[in-house]
């Protein structure tokens, strides 16, 4: 029974952490600086969550540098979604396969 009363609360405090901004902000919020920080949260969130795994997804941290730097240059390059995975990839494996033989 316990299992049930866990997963109603789940489902309350979902709801309620969605619905309570929408209904109590109905207007525009007009303010620069509220705007602008709710604008740059979904980026400094997704890059706190990824940077971490994508330094320490190699067998060295050398290998996962050169490989975020190969994308990050393709990215700003506006290269496909593709070619930047694909191009880090082997850097990675290139990377790694040279520091094994040193």
């Amino acid at each position: 029974m316990n299992i049930y009363i866990y997963i109603i609360t789940m489902a309350v405090v979902t709801y309620l952490i969605r619905m309570v901004p929408l209904v109590a902000f109905r207007k525009k919020i007009e303010n620069r600086f509220v705007n602008s920080f709710l604008y740059y949260v979904p980026y400094s969130c997704l890059t706190a969550l990824t940077l971490p795994s994508i330094l320490y997804s190699t067998e060295s941290i050398i290998s996962a540098v050169c490989g975020f730097v190969v994308a990050l240059i393709l990215g700003i390059k506006q290269k496909g979604l593709i070619v930047v995975a694909a191009a880090a990839c082997v850097t990675v494996f290139v990377v790694e396969w040279i520091l094994k033989l040193m």
